[in-house]
């Protein structure tokens, strides 16, 4: 039904000591008469976001739709980049982030007033069909509206899990880091698990990490080459840069 490719690679770590790293996935589908993004990253991703758009002819007007799954900031900052989408996002996650206070968290404040009164903005519950084929399901947890979009009419079928399962770790030990509910978290994961088990061949796209399919064991396996790293100036000449390797222990 539609055309996935990930145009940017979530990572599965944490900042040291300058807060959240916030590398994200950002997934595009074309199928159905529509252009969509699922999630679209924060600040920090914009030229990579860019670029990966223009490598597949895509404009920014072009964009139809973008699924959110979550407010956070590294998943919804750049939605109002798309004029001619159509947000959705899970009711309960807007009502949750309106309500809450200014603090130092996860949400954008500003971006959150932004969602909340834009026209363009669709507030979705569990078992809608925001776009032909892709279903809602509740993943509270990391949130309390986290949502997780189920592709199930593709061959094979999709499961964008964004942050209710962020990486391969949370999965395989159904345990989360960063939650705000550990036991919704687990009995998020404990469905995406059934969801994930129930077609073989089926796609997870997580929130932060590399797509994966289930291999003959019924072990997580990535699919595809994890593309990570940083350059950085220690030399007094700025010519010089050290490369580090991000994409292995």
């Amino acid at each position: 039904m539609y055309r996935l490719d990930v145009l940017v690679q979530g990572y599965p770590g944490k900042s040291v000591c300058h807060g959240a790293l916030g590398w994200s996935t950002i997934a595009l589908l074309r199928g159905q008469g529509r252009v969509a993004l699922v999630d679209v990253g924060s600040f920090n991703i914009r030229l990579e976001l860019a670029k990966q758009l223009a490598a597949r002819d895509v404009k920014r007007e072009d964009v139809t739709d973008i699924l959110l799954t979550h407010a956070h900031w590294d998943h919804s900052v750049n939605a109002p980049l798309f004029p001619n989408a159509t947000v959705w996002i899970g009711a309960a996650e807007m009502a949750w982030a309106e309500a809450e206070p200014w603090d130092f968290n996860a949400l954008p404040e500003l971006h959150v007033r932004e969602l909340a009164a834009s026209p363009r903005t669709r507030r979705i519950v569990a078992g809608d069909e925001p776009l032909p084929g892709i279903h809602v399901i509740a993943a509270p947890g990391h949130t309390p509206g986290c949502l997780v979009y189920y592709l199930a009419g593709s061959s094979p079928p999709v499961i964008f899990s964004g942050d209710a399962a962020k990486n391969r770790a949370e999965m395989l030990s159904r345990q989360a880091d960063m939650t705000m509910d550990a036991a919704a978290s687990e009995s998020s994961m404990a469905g995406i698990w059934s969801l994930w088990q129930a077609v073989p061949g089926t796609l997870l796209v997580p929130g932060h990490d590399l797509t994966m399919q289930l291999d003959a064991d019924g072990r997580p396996e990535y699919c595809g080459q994890r593309q990570a790293g940083i350059w950085s100036w220690f030399s007094e000449d700025l010519a010089v840069t050290a490369e580090f390797d991000l994409t292995a222990p």
